[in-house]
């Protein structure tokens, strides 16, 4: 698609709008529904589009979007092609934005499988210019939002992490709280609702220039499979503005449940509430579903959510175990995940010699083990390298291939004649070999490790100490 064909669709896009608010005049500007509905706080913030678009604000979120990198949008452009296209363009585009006239334009509709093969999740990926003025406009609208927000709310947040959530979940649980509500927000990215977004917005911010702006990339509309469709409502995942507007939304709910007394800890619409019992959990279920359907029109997924034991839920990615000071450990759903991804690199790798396989496998490798190095179990993580060690002999003696083959490199890899002879004329398969003492000996930990094997036990280890020595409340592995 080229660049005027993008432009084409974005006056479509704003034709439809501009209809729509024609057959329902209630359907008006965020700014003038906000100035008409309530008092104007006097902390609202003006003068917001001239901080946006000062040289320094712009600057930083064009490294940020270079350092993001990501797939281009409906333009074809790509984020290394974006400074040079501002040079020429960016005094009319700073015009437009100053006049009201700039329209974004519509999202690319991508969809990516969920873990697990349980449907697929809908993202919206932005022009790279549309990419660059959203996060433009989150550097100067996070801090406006942010130090307002609950300290139990953790996702897309300067500071915080999941596993700071994490310490949240665990003290909540450590404290006597042993069940947990665990509330699944049915498709809440698609389905956020903008009136009650924007009203939310315009609290505080009072330049109504940023409040149309802000509507008019919620309503850019989405390019699915060649067809132009209107967002009537929801915040596409895949642009920079998205999580910020999520948590605008469900600060609301956060100020809810602190209202109630409830213990609880989220993560964007990751959301668990920590009470004493089984009854409790489920009186406060259905009051929190009235709540999220009434107040903000959104919709609790019974399939996904539960009132259940915490070390019978997921977290994040983490569970934890019974005992009455809980300890965090690699929740089992994240264990088949992550192998299942290992098992498609082993694939794509098939004819590749170890050294060159495990140079990829190695960050993901490393990766996976920082984000669970605050597990405090060791098992998992001794599971998941023997498994990787089985895995390579096992591609080692398929790569072999034939008894003669086997036969040749067990006797160069140091076995007897009798013991190679055997081993190779066994008839077994690759796995059932991969485990046995021949391969062990052929192929010993000692060399996997020269070849590049990142031992996810290892890595845990060595950052868990690093804490431990930096501020001695890390718990190692046990």
């Amino acid at each position: 698609m080229t660049a005027n064909d993008a432009d084409n669709l974005a006056v479509m896009s704003r034709a439809t709008r501009e209809g729509k608010r024609q057959k329902r005049p209630w359907l008006r500007d965020a700014a003038c529904r906000g100035r008409a509905r309530t008092n104007p706080p006097p902390s609202r913030a003006s003068h917001l589009l001239e901080a946006m678009l000062t040289r320094e604000n712009m600057l930083a979120a064009l490294k940020r979007v270079e350092s993001n990198k990501g797939a281009p949008g409906l333009d074809g452009m790509r984020t290394e092609e974006l400074r040079g296209w501002l040079k020429g363009n960016w005094e009319r585009v700073k015009t437009s934005l100053l006049e009201g006239k700039y329209e974004p334009r519509p999202v690319r509709g991508v969809e990516i499988p969920k873990p697990g093969g349980k449907g697929v999740r809908q993202l919206g990926i932005p022009c790279v210019l549309d990419r660059l003025l959203q996060q433009a406009l989150l550097q100067v609208l996070s801090p406006i939002f942010d130090p307002h927000f609950s300290d139990r709310s953790h996702g897309f947040r300067p500071g915080r992490s999941a596993h700071g959530a994490l310490a949240q979940a665990k003290e909540a649980v450590a404290s006597g709280k042993r069940w947990v509500v665990d509330l699944d927000l049915e498709k809440f990215f698609d389905r956020v609702n903008h009136d009650l977004l924007m009203k939310r917005v315009a609290h505080r911010v009072g330049d109504g220039r940023i409040l149309r702006l802000v509507r008019r990339f919620l309503e850019s509309g989405v390019l699915r499979a060649g067809l132009l469709s209107p967002t009537e409502e929801g915040t596409p995942q895949g642009g920079p503005l998205s999580p910020l507007l999520s948590n605008i939304l469900l600060d609301d709910f956060d100020k809810e449940l602190e209202r109630r007394g409830h213990l609880f800890v989220r993560y964007a619409d990751d959301c668990n509430v920590y009470v004493a019992s089984k009854r409790a959990g489920e009186r406060v279920m259905a009051g929190l579903t009235r709540y999220l359907g009434k107040a903000l029109k959104l919709a609790v997924n019974a399939e996904k959510s539960a009132v259940a034991r915490p070390w019978a839920r997921k977290f994040l990615g983490y569970t934890m175990t019974i005992h009455k000071k809980p300890k965090l450990s690699v929740a089992p759903q994240s264990m088949r995940r992550f192998r299942a991804a290992l098992k498609d690199e082993f694939r794509r790798g098939r004819g590749q010699s170890l050294s060159t396989l495990l140079k990829g496998l190695a960050p993901k490798l490393r990766g996976w083990a920082v984000y669970f190095s605050h597990s405090e179990t060791k098992a998992r993580f001794e599971e998941l390298d023997m498994w990787m060690r089985h895995k390579l002999r096992r591609l080692v003696w398929k790569q072999w291939k034939k008894p003669q083959t086997r036969y040749a490199r067990l006797r160069q890899r140091g076995l007897n004649e009798v013991h190679a002879r055997q081993s190779a004329y066994n008839g077994r398969g690759p796995w059932w070999n991969a485990r046995k003492g021949h391969m062990h000996l052929a192929l010993p930990n000692k060399e996997l490790r020269a070849l590049g094997l990142v031992s996810t036990l290892e890595v845990v280890q060595t950052l868990q100490k690093k804490r431990t020595a930096g501020c001695g409340t890390a718990c190692p592995v046990v």
